[in-house]
């Protein structure tokens, strides 16, 4: 533990005002859970015993969740499910691939096999589980997961990541967009080159999300802000042959996007423009912006200040396209503020925000209509169009 930590004054605090009749309710609700009594004899109620189990496992779950991620670490480090794509194999074999002893082998691949990575098979065999097979058929979740040793890293003291500077992390000084540097613009190639992957690795499963979402056909001319290497675009054009489009960021980072539209074939109705939409205007002629993936990684100054700029940059009419996760999704509220939340502070840079809180963005800076976009994974993107 901390030198910070055991200064924590751990007195019990008291409310700064009366208590409504909704806090005293949760209060003598939390008291009754308090109760060693209760808790003693809750499995004997009627509907207790579920509760009690049901709220037990979501609790170890909760304190067990880092060593989880970090049974699929290993697996991912070591290539295992690879190395199982084309059936089960022996635990003697697997230890000899992956450089480890036999019982620590079989202890991994036990404890895969308990969060459904794996799945042990008849003569001490072992073959891919649900949860891996799903992995293999989504190869950017590979980046993820390797790029996630960095946020581990910083969590390993999570109060005194809190209590630092915002951003003092491995996570802020790899985002380097995220951090001090004013000149944003002048970020070289190799500075950004390896953000810029991840986005673009982990781009076209939540690319083919939104373009199933939203009817872009309406539109002739697409401007992408903060587009990275192409891959949302490049899609964009590839399934709609009257669009053209054209991805603005930094110029350390556009390079590279036209690189990709010549490879897909789209470079005659593709363009980039560098810029920092920190600094300058956005560009004009488009008749829709998207935002893909943006404004949560930005404060709540910045993020208003790029959705005005959206709408200095659209005609009359022209629309606003928001794709990201956001807070307070229904089913999948952990997402939102226990994971991004904390993500984007480690960073330096941005929040998660809830469906409300972008509406009322969009509405201070004249759009209107805001409407939501279905999506079928909302617990990755969300879509939210609103109109000039």
């Amino acid at each position: 533990m901390s030198a910070g930590l055991e200064a924590t004054d751990k007195t019990p605090m008291t409310g700064s005002s009366p208590a409504t009749i909704g806090e005293r309710i949760f209060n003598f609700r939390n008291r009754i859970l308090m109760d060693p009594r209760f808790q003693r004899h809750a499995p004997s109620l009627p509907f207790g015993g579920w509760m009690t189990r049901r709220r037990t496992r979501q609790l170890f779950d909760v304190c067990a969740g880092f060593v989880y991620s970090q049974v699929l670490a290993a697996c991912v480090e070591l290539d295992l499910f690879r190395k199982l794509e084309a059936g089960a194999v022996d635990i003697d074999r697997l230890a000899v691939s992956c450089g480890l002893g036999e019982a620590a082998m079989r202890r991994l691949c036990l404890a895969a096999q308990s969060l459904d990575l794996l799945e042990s098979r008849p003569e001490g065999r072992f073959g891919l589980g649900q949860q891996g097979a799903a992995l293999l058929g989504n190869p950017s979740v590979f980046a993820m997961i390797r790029h996630h040793s960095m946020l581990y890293a910083d969590l390993v003291e999570p109060v005194e990541m809190l209590r630092r500077k915002r951003g003092d992390t491995r996570l802020g000084d790899y985002w380097a967009y995220a951090g001090a540097n004013d000149d944003k613009a002048s970020l070289s190639p190799a500075r950004t080159e390896s953000y810029s992957g991840l986005m673009a690795d982990t781009q076209a499963f939540i690319a083919e999300e939104v373009i199933r979402a939203y009817p872009f056909s309406r539109h002739r001319q697409v401007l992408d802000v903060g587009g990275g290497l192409g891959v949302f675009v490049s899609a964009l054009l590839k399934s709609h042959a009257n669009i053209s489009a054209t991805v603005f960021d930094l110029p350390g980072v556009v390079g590279a996007a036209a690189d990709r539209f010549v490879r897909d074939g789209v470079e005659s109705r593709a363009r980039v423009q560098g810029g920092d939409f920190y600094a300058d205007p956005l560009p004009k002629g488009a008749d829709l912006i998207s935002l893909v993936r943006i404004l949560h990684d930005h404060d709540d100054a910045q993020a208003r200040a790029l959705i005005c700029a959206a709408s200095d940059a659209l005609p009359a009419g022209g629309r606003i396209l928001i794709a990201e996760p956001m807070a307070g999704t229904r089913g999948a509220r952990a997402m939102g503020d226990g994971y991004f939340g904390i993500y984007l502070w480690a960073m330096g840079s941005g929040r998660p925000r809830t469906k409300s809180e972008l509406r009322d963005m969009l509405q201070a800076a004249g759009f209107r209509r805001v409407r939501e976009c279905g999506t079928r994974q909302p617990l990755l993107v969300r879509v939210l169009v609103a109109e000039k």
